[in-house]
């Protein structure tokens, strides 16, 4: 019987990976994904530092908005390209009377709408603008995405970059849904993950 050494191999993969463009794939990924939060995170500080702190401000949505309002608010930003940070209301279940309850709601939240991203996705290929830019203009990218989609849609789970921008070309690339499913759980662990570290400071 083959030992795991003999199925996997680092640099044997580590070459494939290279030769395959799988490492440049995402990179691109992650540096095309980059402007539109870094924008966000600038406005934030700019919010932070010359309207209101951004502590004063979680505790005026805990003391003014309703728990149900804050979840629908959270959801709809999910759901259209994710650009807000999810940190923020991760910090907001933590001044909440019930912090797991809440983050669990929001990881719950986020998934979902990611999942809403993608048939987005799905739906975007019946304008023909779209289908032909993907199918023609872009069939290079094209093989490379749905080869390893699977991996952009992990990154966007666990890294701090919009989800629902990777569900939302997963969708377009027609990357199988079930896959989806199943890949996009990893969500919950990094909310589990940030809420400790975050609910610890605030």
């Amino acid at each position: 019987m083959p030992s795991f050494k003999d199925k996997f191999q680092p640099k044997r993969a580590h070459r494939y990976y290279q030769v395959t463009g799988f490492y440049s794939f995402v990179v691109e990924s992650i540096k095309k994904s980059m402007p539109p939060v870094l924008l966000v995170v600038a406005l934030l500080v700019l919010f932070h530092f010359f309207v209101l702190p951004l502590p004063e401000a979680l505790d005026l949505a805990v003391a003014e908005l309703p728990n149900y309002g804050v979840l629908a608010f959270f959801f709809v930003s999910e759901t259209i390209l994710g650009l807000i940070p999810p940190e923020l209301f991760i910090a907001w279940a933590g001044k909440t009377a019930d912090p797991a309850l809440n983050l669990f709601f929001i990881a719950l939240l986020s998934y979902l709408g990611g999942m809403c991203s993608y048939f987005l996705g799905r739906w975007s290929l019946k304008i023909p603008a779209i289908h032909n830019y993907l199918e023609v203009k872009m069939a290079k990218q094209l093989i490379m995405a749905r080869k390893w989609g699977g991996i952009l849609i992990a990154v966007g789970a666990l890294l701090p970059l919009p989800f629902s921008v990777g569900s939302l070309v997963a969708g377009m690339l027609r990357y199988p849904f079930k896959n989806w499913v199943i890949i996009g759980l990893l969500r919950f662990l990094r909310f589990a993950v940030y809420g400790v570290a975050i609910f610890s400071v605030v």
